[in-house]
């Protein structure tokens, strides 16, 4: 369970850099998985470390797990940070796919916190 370990590695070394510079620091665990109660363990595995929040990249895992771990993460606490891994594929085609205003906009109505959105 090598995700176990990151979460712990990146958690620790987000509470050392604060104590040691006395700034608010920060990193997104990526809760992503193969399945629903994966993502679910992934997050409460993070909520137990402490970590404010989340991430979550809804091309692999869809729209249906991010409402799912946006549900989750209201309800303890944690917010959730949508990444567009992939997003090329639906956003710059110009044959095909869609502006990605229109995928931030489905991705808030999902139940997304926070999204990056990169340079348009």
């Amino acid at each position: 369970m090598r995700w176990r370990d990151r979460f712990v590695f990146c958690a620790e070394a987000t509470y050392k850099s604060q104590a040691e510079t006395g700034e608010i620091k920060g990193h997104y665990l990526n809760a992503t998985a193969g399945t629903c109660e994966e993502m679910i363990k992934r997050a409460v595995f993070a909520r137990e470390l402490g970590v404010p929040i989340v991430m979550h990249d809804y091309l692999t895992g869809g729209f249906t797990a991010n409402t799912t771990l946006a549900h989750y993460c209201r309800d303890n606490g944690l917010l959730l940070h949508i990444h567009r891994a992939m997003h090329a594929v639906i956003d710059r085609q110009k044959n095909h796919g869609m502006h990605f205003r229109v995928l931030a906009k489905a991705l808030r109505m999902s139940g997304g916190d926070h999204i990056h959105s990169g340079i348009q």
